[in-house]
């Protein structure tokens, strides 16, 4: 017997955890189109609908250098602070709108300060719209919390002052770090000696890698900077021939290092044929600890909502398997081991159990 078909409805209402999800990838198109306005910048469109169907056609194109050029919009209306204001705080209601109960949003500080901001008034900005979001949701009763990834830009020269940046404010609502931007040529032990000092003061990162570049970045990530997670991560399938795992492969998935995956984003950079073949089901099937994220709501197109829907529809998973990665993703959150068992037992399981 097959299991019966979660309608798009029920699927909302399940919480979700997600670890992966870029502030600047995520905007509503009105708000981009009032923003451009206001700061004078020119767009390819000023109507919603087509400036959404534009982003997911320019997104679209199978080149991840393409889709990150997509981003020169959304980084031109986050330079002052009502601006950023403004997209944190949507971007926390759009979340809750959506059944997230736990997100982790990451962003580059250096790429939001071209009209004067400094990057602790970046941080403290989005730390204060992400703040207004998280109250409004809890008022209007569905809580959200989210965490801070800050970026350092891998082919800039910043990084150190990104890794700086998360143990200054770790203890506001700063919970980890991660580097980011186009792999192929950027490895990320160029930046061995900002992942040593993030180690050195406990802060946990992941690591972009096994996107658009295969195993040697997922190794460097792993076992020279020693990356807690990976981002996208997607190519690890290379070390596994036949459903045998290699040595790295085995690594990865013994030693629970999660893999962030975003299915959706993965079809528009290439990476991945269909969903129904991307190799997020056969990771899950043996044994790693798989995720499931937007990356970028904005420019895929897409909500937590929608992976969801389209796993169950074309890679035939079911509640079961979306309770798996959602746990996964709760287990491999940069938050104290407590909070992390709690949002488990307290929301993830009593949710899946009250929605289904």
């Amino acid at each position: 017997m097959t299991a019966p078909r979660i309608d798009t409805e029920t699927l909302r209402r399940l919480p979700k955890a997600v670890l992966h999800d870029h502030l600047d990838g995520g905007l509503r198109p009105a708000t981009v189109i009032e923003l451009a306005a206001a700061v004078g910048h020119t767009l390819p469109t000023t109507d919603p609908d087509e400036l959404a169907a534009w982003y997911v056609e320019a997104a679209g194109s199978g080149d991840l250098v393409r889709y990150i050029g997509t981003f020169e919009h959304t980084l031109a209306v986050m330079q002052t602070r009502e601006g950023l204001l403004r997209v944190a705080e949507e971007y926390v209601l759009d979340l809750a709108a959506d059944g997230v109960v736990y997100a982790e949003v990451r962003y580059a500080p250096e790429l939001n300060t071209r009209a004067g901001l400094t990057l602790a008034e970046v941080v403290e900005t989005v730390q204060e719209g992400l703040a207004a979001g998280m109250a409004k949701a809890a008022a209007a009763g569905t809580p959200v919390r989210v965490g801070t990834l800050l970026c350092g830009m891998r082919m800039f020269d910043r990084v150190g002052e990104a890794a700086e940046l998360a143990v200054a404010y770790r203890d506001a609502g700063v919970v980890g770090f991660d580097i980011a931007g186009a792999e192929d040529g950027f490895p990320p032990a160029d930046h061995l000696a900002a992942f040593e000092h993030l180690r050195a003061e406990s802060v946990p990162f992941t690591i972009h890698a096994g996107e658009a570049y295969g195993l040697p970045s997922i190794h460097q990530a792993v076992q020279v900077c020693g990356a807690q997670r990976l981002g996208h991560g997607v190519r690890i399938t290379e070390d596994i021939v036949d459903g045998k795992l290699g040595r790295l492969a085995g690594w990865v998935r013994d030693r629970r290092i999660a893999l962030e995956m975003c299915p959706t984003s993965n079809l528009q950079t290439g990476c991945a044929a269909s969903i129904a073949e991307h190799p997020i089901t056969a990771l899950k099937d043996l044994g790693f600890r798989v995720t499931l994220n937007t990356d970028n709501r904005l420019v895929s197109g897409t909500t937590m909502t929608r992976e969801m829907a389209l796993l169950v529809e074309d890679a035939g998973w079911t509640a079961k398997d979306l309770r798996t990665v959602t746990v996964n993703a709760v287990k491999s959150a940069f938050l104290p081991f407590d909070e992390r068992k709690a949002l488990i037992e307290d929301v993830i399981l009593p949710g899946y159990a009250e929605a289904l």
